[in-house]
C-alpha cells in the first residue's frame, strides 16, 4: 500500500500538503530534529491518512481509516476482492524488515481481522465469509484464496504475511527507483517500524553490513 501511495500521488500536491501541514504543526519540525538525532523517522499519521485519501486507482482501498494501536497500526478500508466489495479491518504489526539491495522484505503480523461483505453477492469469497468457513484468525492462510497473487506477496501462513517490495511493479517498472533503493539500503536500512502516539516511527540502522562491505556494495551499484 505504501508503495502504491508514493507512486500514484502527484508529487506537487504531496509537497504542498506536507508544507501546509508543517506550517500548521510547527512542533513536528522539532520532533523531526530530535528523531534524526536518535536515527528515527517519525511520520504523523495525519499525513498517512491524507496520502491514503489521494489514491485514485480502481484497485486501491477506499474510505481508508488509519489508527495507531501502539506498537501496531489498525487499517480499515473498503476493497474489491474477486469481484466482491468488502469492508475490512485489521491490526498490523511489522515484525521484521530485511533490506539488502536485492530484496526489501517486510514480515507483517495481522490480528483482529474483520471482513464484511457489502451488498448482495453470491461469489465464492462472499459465500465463505457468510458461512464462517474462513478462519480470519489466520489471515496468512487466506493468501491461497487469492487468484493470480501479486508477485510482491511472497508467502503467508498463520497470522503472518511476507512481502517483498522490490518485486512491486512500482519498483520493477521504474529502473531509477530500483537503482536508488539498491544504492540507499547499504548506507542505511530500516531496523524497526512501530507506532508511538499518533506517529508511525521508523528506526534506522546506518551501514548494517559494515563499512568495507558498504563501500563495495555502493561501488558495484555505481559502476
Amino acid at each position: 500500500m505504501c508503495t502504491a501511495i508514493l507512486t500514484r500521488v502527484q508529487p506537487q500536491r504531496a509537497v504542498l500538503s506536507v508544507s501546509r501541514y508543517l506550517l500548521d504543526h510547527p512542533e513536528e519540525i522539532l520532533r523531526a530534529l530530535k528523531n534524526a538525532a536518535g536515527l528515527q523517522l517519525g511520520i504523523p499519521l495525519d499525513l498517512v491518512r491524507w496520502f491514503a485519501s489521494e489514491l485514485k486507482s480502481k484497485k486501491a482501498p477506499r474510505d481508508v481509516e488509519v489508527e495507531a494501536v501502539p506498537p501496531g497500526l489498525r487499517m480499515t478500508g473498503t476493497l474489491a476482492l474477486m469481484g466482491t466489495s468488502l469492508r475490512g479491518s485489521a491490526l498490523m504489526y511489522v515484525e521484521a524488515v530485511v533490506a539488502d539491495g536485492d530484496q526489501l522484505r517486510v514480515e507483517l503480523r495481522l490480528g483482529d481481522l474483520i471482513l464484511r461483505v457489502l451488498g448482495e453477492s453470491d461469489s465464492p469469497i462472499a459465500t465463505l465469509l457468510k458461512s464462517g468457513a474462513l478462519d480470519l484468525s489466520k489471515p496468512g492462510n487466506l493468501i491461497g484464496y487469492i487468484p493470480k497473487r501479486p508477485p510482491f506477496v511472497v508467502s503467508g501462513s498463520g497470522d503472518r504475511i511476507v512481502l517483498d517490495l522490490m518485486k512491486h511493479p512500482a519498483v520493477t517498472k521504474n529502473p531509477k527507483l530500483h537503482a536508488a533503493i539498491k544504492l540507499i539500503t547499504p548506507l542505511v536500512t530500516v531496523g524497526r517500524i512501530d507506532t508511538q502516539g499518533d506517529h508511525l516511527c521508523i528506526g534506522l540502522s546506518p551501514m548494517p553490513f559494515g563499512f568495507k562491505q558498504t563501500l563495495k556494495h555502493v561501488r558495484d551499484v555505481l559502476i
